[in-house]
């Protein structure tokens, strides 16, 4: 099967593997093990059989009550579903906000949106849901032991708890950080054309560039985002490392299972 880093998936905008990236001790992540993409419930049934054909094996969801509500997923046949809130409640994100909330919130100041995310980045290393999140993804990670066998994980856009379970994932096989913010910056090129239509659409709505500035903001991703939640990490918890090891449980054997599941 051929190895694409994008998914040829209709019902969604950025599904994507993490097969191929290289450790900084020259390991390479295997293909069809760790997928990232964004909500399953637009799903076509040829985009479930191909995910299915891929070797899906487990579908982790890391969306709200609310939004698993609102848009449930079309679980493609014979895959597991776990069901891994990142935060209590309501989608801190925004990226299931309706445009009535959003107009409450981000018709202010410019750059409401970008503080907005950067402390959203925050909270997702922060907040007991969340690390109670992250911990159950890498018991499910451990529990993939089946070569060629895919855990999908996912939130509503596919970008930010989506991104920071990559971040953790790929940082705890030792993959290059470089590498890993790489990664994460590739879902912009994916969701433009979307965002560059809500902003066409805000424009025509009669809204003023502020709030399509911030809409932008909420809709990307961005550098200095995903360095918020790093410098909580640095900080507050030691390191990356110290932060997988006594934030979300990771034993040294848990590692080295991960190194030996997951990489070539």
């Amino acid at each position: 099967m051929t190895n694409n880093r994008k998914l040829n998936v209709t019902g969604g905008w950025n599904f994507r593997e993490l097969g191929g990236y290289k450790t900084v001790d020259g390991h390479t992540v295997k293909w069809h093990k760790l997928l990232r993409t964004d909500g399953l419930a637009r799903l076509t049934p040829e985009d479930q059989q191909l995910l299915t054909d891929y070797g899906v094996a487990a579908d982790v969801d890391f969306r709200s009550k609310d939004e698993q509500k609102m848009a449930p997923d079309k679980v493609p046949a014979g895959v597991k579903y776990h069901f891994l809130p990142v935060f209590p409640a309501d989608d801190e994100t925004d990226a299931s906000a309706t445009q009535e909330q959003l107009e409450a919130r981000f018709n202010g100041d410019n750059e409401s949106g970008y503080r907005h995310m950067l402390d959203v980045y925050q909270k997702m290393v922060t907040l007991p849901t969340a690390q109670e999140a992250y911990h159950n993804f890498f018991g499910t990670l451990l529990g993939n032991e089946v070569d060629q066998q895919s855990v999908l994980f996912h939130c509503t856009a596919g970008k930010d708890r989506t991104g920071m379970g990559a971040f953790l994932a790929l940082s705890a096989l030792n993959v290059d950080p470089q590498t890993i913010q790489q990664d994460y910056l590739l879902t912009n090129p994916n969701v433009m054309p979307l965002v560059d239509r809500q902003s066409d659409k805000a424009r025509q709505d009669g809204h003023t560039e502020n709030f399509v500035a911030n809409i932008r903001a909420l809709s990307t991703v961005n550098a200095d985002y995903l360095a918020a939640a790093m410098k909580v990490i640095n900080t507050q918890y030691g390191g990356t490392q110290d932060y997988l090891h006594d934030v979300l449980g990771l034993s040294h054997s848990d590692l080295t299972t991960l190194k030996r599941l997951y990489l070539d």
